[in-house]
């Protein structure tokens, strides 16, 4: 079969296109923006690119167009498609069809974490020996490659997204995958473009709820109300919870101790997970990944074990360099808990370490809900741990300045990247962390940082 898939170089796109050609399908694709490293990994699978959304692009002839969520009307190679009569399908449902289909799936879904708790699960079943499949939304240190199918028949851990499917297809991503483990790890409202509120996404929550088969288990945060809303509505599956306040019976608990904890069940204690991940998010993602994969039939100190060697996904918290003294941080956290999680997770490192350290945080609210503006209010709380704050409000329709004015001289915006980081060169000390959070590339701010402190000596 020939795919060209409409949208490769996103994330999920781009491992499904390596899931294809691994299971000996050609595959070509498209996008506007095609670029390293995703342009880089999938030419090394023998994956042709195209720059761009040109109609021309129907003289590849494929057996079925795999379209991303990226494409809407309007778009010239989509309309061609249209008015040709020609087969085309969302990824999501391909991926249904042609790799989940006979599966044990294990689906990790939630507002955060998803990208880190599903690579946690992953490597754990792949410890215990059981060759799992995997699709995830980053790159897993472990691996070294966001995607791979795994032994035929084998569980498969995806990364379970509530963001629409395609065009044509507005329900989340998640429900087209049917697992029988299906992890709730957080709830909160985000994805202003596409969900009027979190009533909405609630509802999409109970579909992939709906889709698990009573002999199947969720693995549920017993801390979110949200998630205990959505059980409320209806629920025909064993429920797991995890990081529960209280004693519940069947629940998975977590007690925190340096460079580690102990997992908990009930009143027992199941075993210890010795490793160098910071924060209680870190535990509770841990927690989720325990929970799911005793489904399946890894024991709990087989999973904690696994989770010792546990090495984390590339730009969680990944330092990219030091130069004049000075580290500089990439993180994907884009939304406002998220960011003010990883600048917390530092600060407890730092706390850790030897000596007092600056954090210094330099952002840009990229996202389609930041770019909205829908939750600019929350900025100053989530970045209030920081040192200095710095904002590049490049393509932004509201004024990050008076979002950020409760943080007075700590905030700081910036209009374009060279501004940006020559003001963060100006006020970083040898000792200090810069923290650059983003979910796209930041114009390459990382290495024009340590280039410019490199210069500064």
């Amino acid at each position: 079969m020939h795919l060209h898939i409409l949208g490769i170089c996103g994330t999920f796109m781009g491992g499904l296109a390596a899931l294809a050609r691994e299971a000996g399908h050609t595959v070509t694709g498209c996008d506007a923006g095609v670029y390293p490293p995703m342009s880089d990994q999938l030419r090394a699978l023998g994956i042709d690119l195209v720059e761009g959304w040109s109609a021309d692009q129907l003289q590849l002839k494929p057996d079925v167009f795999v379209v991303g969520n990226v494409v809407s009307r309007g778009n010239p190679l989509m309309e061609a498609i249209l008015d040709a009569g020609l087969p085309y399908t969302s990824g999501p449902q391909w991926l249904a069809e042609h790799v989940l289909q006979g599966r044990h799936v294990l689906a990790v879904a939630g507002t955060h974490g998803k990208t880190t708790t599903t690579s946690m699960l992953a490597w754990v079943l792949d410890q215990a020996g059981l060759q799992p499949g995997f699709l995830v939304g980053g790159v897993p240190l472990n691996f070294g490659v966001s995607a791979r199918l795994g032994v035929p028949g084998g569980p498969f851990v995806i990364e379970a997204d509530e963001y629409d499917t395609a065009f044509f297809d507005k329900r989340s991503k998640f429900v087209h995958y049917r697992p029988r483990t299906a992890v709730l790890n957080n709830l909160e409202y985000d994805h202003a473009d596409i969900f009027p509120d979190l009533a909405a996404i609630e509802t999409q929550f109970h579909h992939l709820v709906r889709t698990v088969p009573a002999k199947g288990r969720l693995v549920v945060n017993g801390r979110e109300e949200a998630l205990q809303r959505v059980l409320a509505r209806g629920c025909w599956s064993e429920v797991l919870r995890f990081g529960a306040r209280k004693e519940e019976p069947g629940a998975l608990r977590a007690r925190g101790e340096p460079h580690g904890f102990d997992v908990l069940r009930g009143s027992l204690k199941l075993a210890r997970v010795e490793w160098s991940l910071l924060g209680e998010h870190n535990q509770l993602n841990a927690l989720a990944a325990i929970g799911a994969a005793e489904h399946v039939g890894v024991a709990p100190e087989v999973a904690a074990q696994a989770l010792g060697s546990f090495q984390n996904v590339r730009r969680r918290l990944e330092l990219r360099g030091e130069a004049g003294g000075v580290q500089v941080y990439d993180d994907f956290a884009h939304h406002p808990t998220a960011i003010r999680t990883t600048v917390n997770g530092l600060r407890r490192q730092l706390e850790q370490a030897d000596g007092p350290a600056r954090i210094l945080a330099v952002f840009e609210p990229r996202s389609n809900t930041m770019k909205l503006g829908t939750m600019k209010a929350q900025l100053p709380w989530s970045l209030e741990e920081a040192d200095l704050a710095f904002c590049h409000a490049g393509g932004l329709g509201w004024d990050p300045r008076e979002a950020l004015a409760p943080l007075g001289r700590q905030g700081v915006v910036c209009d374009t990247i060279p501004q940006l980081v020559d003001k963060v060169v100006a006020a970083a000390r040898p000792g200090d962390r810069i923290l650059c959070m983003s979910n796209g590339g930041f114009g390459g701010v990382h290495e024009l940082l340590l280039k410019a402190l490199a210069a500064r000596g």
